[in-house]
């Protein structure tokens, strides 16, 4: 039998509630729930635990701002599996609850080693709240899962579970003053956008007649919920459906009097608002839609929207106040060039935004949301404060620039061509960062001209603040394009510095190398659940040795062609002549490639990946490798034997170096290479294979990798 504690008391003196948020805003939910006076606050991963009277709940559900659901604990049971929840769950006076004729709906998260599937669980619970009710009242409740009269939220966490009673219903970001159907693309989530303000502190300013803009307002979340607060109205007052209504707890009289206290409030405060509250958009269609939902929110004779380019802010802020305010609050939801616009469009929107705060007074201050850690290089300012968040599901954050009067901080850089430029930084540090790229990049230009290498790397975390590698890749047409890789910073660095250094880096390497935006591919040291993520393509053609090679630079791994195995590609192909070669791997063909324009007999390529395939498969085409004597396939052949044999140790599957012995004719050489530093080889690991072992990483290492001679490991092994 399953324990079973309740916490839903007979009462409505000491509920325990719980208020969900987006992650990273529980403090400024607490600070919230704490300013409507509820008692025992308590911020938790996910939200802010609390307790109060059933008035104090119906507060929370109206006044919260930032909360995206309300929910009443009803038990914590025994969850150690299916039947122990069950059991639980049937125990429950739910007919004490759901009022007869409710419709219900159960949604489950969390799991455990005997409930993985959240369907399965929220399933489980349903089928235990129906039959007790059938058992009780002779029929089972119907099940809406859009609309539910009561929603049950149950949470799995390690052999337990929490049962709630969601009393909001549907989320609280849907306040209730946007047309369904005439909304701009991804609009911010107004609990979002209500968090983004109230952690700015827009709360206080407000309450001091500070004047609010946002020049980016698209449908106009920012200013409503900006005006919403400076006004006193409360979030919750539109909405016409609650999650309490099917709650046999209900109390009518107790709900109404909150209402009718909230319209009050509402009617002085719209009446009395002294702050000025004005939004702008390039697109007019969008400043339409904004001034609809402004009037559908009730604060449409306080907000002054206008068609209004974001670098004009300061003059119009001026024009709408007839003087500069002393106090104010910029708020802006950029375009992220992702659901919105184009990336190749963000550093004109910068520049747009960074001339429209020009002229604002140290009083002013400015709050972002965007994915992009490089907003504070293009202001030329560092964030005071930080906040990670997730705008649907993009990962974003949320900086606060505690006053836009900071003086902007820009570096003049001489650029490989001579010219005179200044840059925009977040880290004035960075000037050194440009210094040492520009004296790098001058000397590897000279020797790769020399050596008539098109392809090299120009930095490689050369100062331990900047950790970081540049490879510069010229294509075809003689044109450049640039590949930023991060590598993880010291743990003594902020990693909100770490950004700032990585957004300096990539700004002035643009500017320094005299390479487009466009052209310059950054990949960021992986975060959390971006670890897997694949990067932007940037595909080229280059040339190495006389071949045509397809390279990906804005590649998260592998580009088609390391740059650090130049010299190792030039072994494979002068050992390759009149050799039957095998590559295990494709590596985009390359080493193929190389051993075909060496003169191998043969040439064979091998990986399970069929989009690999088709990499090696271009390559070789394009210089003219095709045919039988030039094949790639995902299962090499049975009993063949080979002469020449290039892997990385990444490749080898599962095999020994002894096992590799049956594809090696006799005289043949196997070329191994492997960039872990934890890979080891020695004779004993050559078992009776006959292979003697030669380590020749010394020999090939290029020049452009001096810095970091570990970068890899290469062997030759020969089969007597």
């Amino acid at each position: 039998m399953g324990h079973m504690r309740r916490h839903a008391p007979d009462t409505t003196d000491d509920l325990e509630l719980f208020a969900r948020c987006a992650a990273g805003f529980e403090s400024v939910l607490a600070r919230e729930l704490k300013g409507l006076r509820l008692r025992r606050v308590r911020p938790l991963k996910g939200g802010v635990a609390f307790f109060g009277t059933l008035s104090d709940a119906y507060r929370a559900c109206l006044w919260s701002r930032v909360a995206t659901r309300v929910q009443l604990v009803l038990a914590r049971l025994d969850a150690r599996d299916a039947d122990a929840l069950y059991a639980g769950c049937s125990r429950f006076a739910w007919e004490a609850l759901v009022k007869p004729g409710a419709t219900i709906a159960v949604q489950a998260h969390g799991e455990n080693p005997s409930l993985r599937n959240t369907q399965f669980t929220a399933l489980k619970v349903k089928d235990a709240v129906c039959d007790r009710l059938r058992e009780r009242r002779g029929s089972r409740p119907d099940v809406d899962a859009r609309d539910p009269d009561v929603a049950i939220d149950v949470s799995i966490h390690a052999s337990h579970a929490t049962l709630y009673l969601n009393l909001s219903g549907q989320s609280l970001h849907r306040r209730g003053y946007r047309e369904q159907g005439v909304q701009t693309e991804a609009p911010l989530k107004e609990t979002l956008a209500a968090g983004m303000l109230l952690a700015a502190g827009w709360d206080e300013l407000a309450g001091q007649g500070a004047t609010f803009a946002d020049p980016m307002c698209g449908s106009g979340t920012l200013v409503i919920e900006a005006a919403l607060i400076a006004a006193d109205v409360a979030p919750g007052s539109l909405r016409a459906r609650w999650g309490f209504e099917g709650w046999l707890g209900h109390d009518e009289g107790v709900w109404q009097e909150l209402v009718a206290d909230a319209r009050r409030r509402a009617d002085t405060g719209v009446a009395a608002c002294g702050s000025s509250i004005i939004g702008g958009d390039l697109d007019g269609r969008a400043v339409s839609i904004a001034t609809e939902n402004a009037r559908s929110a009730g604060v449409g004779d306080i907000v002054h929207l206008g068609t209004a380019d974001a670098s004009t802010l300061a003059h119009r802020i001026q024009t709408v106040c007839d003087t500069m305010p002393k106090l104010g609050l910029v708020a802006v939801n950029p375009p992220y060039g992702k659901r919105i616009g184009h990336a190749s469009d963000l550093p004109a929107t910068y520049a747009a935004l960074a001339r429209g705060i020009e002229g604002l007074g140290d009083g002013w201050r400015l709050a972002t949301i965007s994915p992009d850690t490089g907003l504070d290089t293009a202001l030329g300012m560092a964030a005071d404060e930080v906040i990670p968040c997730y705008n649907g599901p993009i990962r974003s954050s949320v900086r606060i620039f505690s006053s836009v009067a900071t003086t902007r901080t820009e570096i003049a850089v001489t650029t490989l061509s001579g010219d005179q430029r200044a840059i925009a930084v977040a880290e004035p540090n960075s000037e050194q960062f440009a210094a040492r790229l520009r004296k790098a990049a001058k000397e590897r230009a000279k020797w790769a001209r020399r050596s008539g290498i098109t392809c090299y790397r120009v930095y490689d975390a050369d100062l331990p603040d900047y950790a970081l590698s540049v490879d510069v890749f010229e294509d075809v047409s003689g044109a450049c394009l640039a590949r930023i890789v991060e590598h993880p910073a010291p743990a003594s660095v902020d990693e909100n510095r770490a950004d700032r250094r990585f957004a300096d880096a990539a700004a002035l390497v643009s500017a320094v190398l005299d390479i487009p935006r466009e052209r310059l591919a950054t990949v960021p040291r992986p975060r959390g659940d971006d670890a897997g993520r694949e990067a932007s393509p940037l595909v080229a053609t280059v040339t190495e040795d006389g071949l045509s090679l397809e390279v990906n630079v804005g590649a998260r791994q592998d580009t088609g062609l390391p740059l650090d195995l130049r010299p190792v590609r030039q072994l494979v192909r002068e050992l390759a002549p009149g050799r039957r070669f095998l590559s295990l791997g494709s590596y985009a063909g390359v080493p193929a490639t190389f051993a075909a324009a060496g003169g191998a007999a043969s040439t064979l390529t091998v990986d399970s990946s069929s989009t690999y395939l088709d990499w090696a498969r271009r390559n070789l085409d394009a210089n003219g490798f095709s045919g039988k004597r030039h094949l790639t396939t995902r299962t090499p052949r049975p009993g063949t034997s080979f002469d020449l044999v290039y892997a990385d140790a990444s490749a080898l599957a599962g095999r020994g170096i002894s096992d590799l012995a049956s594809l090696l004719a006799p005289h043949a050489t196997l070329i191994l290479t492997s960039g872990s530093k934890t890979f080891r080889i020695d004779e004993g690991q050559l078992g009776a294979s006959a292979l003697t072992l030669e380590d020749v990483s010394a020999q090939t290492i290029p020049h452009d990798f001096s810095r970091t001679p570990k970068v890899h490991r290469c062997w030759l092994l020969t089969r007597g």
